[in-house]
């Protein structure tokens, strides 16, 4: 076979591949209108754009930067007027302590210089050297007018001789008055003053028992 004879049928077989394959290629062409309709739409341009809020931060600048944002700013602090309801109370039972106190302490007070007056009293007998029936009448007097302001009227004012002695020994005497130096007090007062009694009556005991008493009772 000669050399243009199979160009030739190379040729015709090239051919016919060619417009076998000729409906393949332009069956895209004739795809109906409908089908390209239901295909999506295209995105806006606009939304391919990255939004402003996602757009990333540039290197060596801090998270905010450049925003109109404010400080977070504390709670002022409580001031110190008007106090909480418990410094109320507090301030309530201290007071009513101090006042407690402070009568507590003004009562004793009282009775302390109601102690140095009567104290002074004795001392004031003791200086002006009585004797006697003078001086035991006057130590009596004294103890009898302390009783009085320290026990109940009813009690203290019609006690005389041995019952007189008796109570003095009851409120602080220990037992001085009725068989001590104090005895004196029971009769003496109304005895004659003679040499016997001066000398037999311990006019320094006497005022020792008493003081004693007054220091209680005072």
């Amino acid at each position: 076979m000669s050399m243009s004879a199979t160009m030739a049928a190379t040729m015709i077989v090239v051919a016919l591949v060619v417009a076998s394959l000729q409906p393949a290629q332009s069956a895209p062409s004739a795809q109906p209108v409908e089908s390209l309709q239901s295909l999506p739409s295209a995105q806006p341009a606009e939304s391919l754009q990255p939004s402003q809020s996602a757009q990333s931060v540039a290197p060596g600048q801090r998270l905010g930067e450049g925003l109109d944002l404010r400080d977070i700013h504390l709670p002022a602090e409580p001031g110190l007027w008007p106090p909480a309801p418990g410094w109320w109370l507090l301030f309530v039972l201290i007071m009513a302590v101090v006042l407690w106190l402070g009568r507590l302490g003004w009562g004793r007070y009282r009775r302390w210089r109601r102690r140095q007056r009567i104290l002074a009293e004795l001392d004031r007998l003791r200086r002006e050297d009585l004797r006697g029936p003078a001086l035991i009448t006057a130590v009596s007097t004294l103890l009898k007018r302390v009783a009085l302001m320290r026990y109940p009227r009813t009690e203290v004012a019609a006690l005389t001789g041995a019952a007189w002695l008796a109570f003095l020994d009851r409120s602080g005497g220990d037992g001085r008055f009725v068989g001590g130096a104090g005895q004196v007090l029971a009769d003496a007062a109304y005895a004659p003053e003679s040499e016997r009694f001066a000398q037999d009556f311990d006019q320094q005991a006497l005022f020792d028992v008493a003081r004693d008493w007054l220091r209680r009772n005072g």
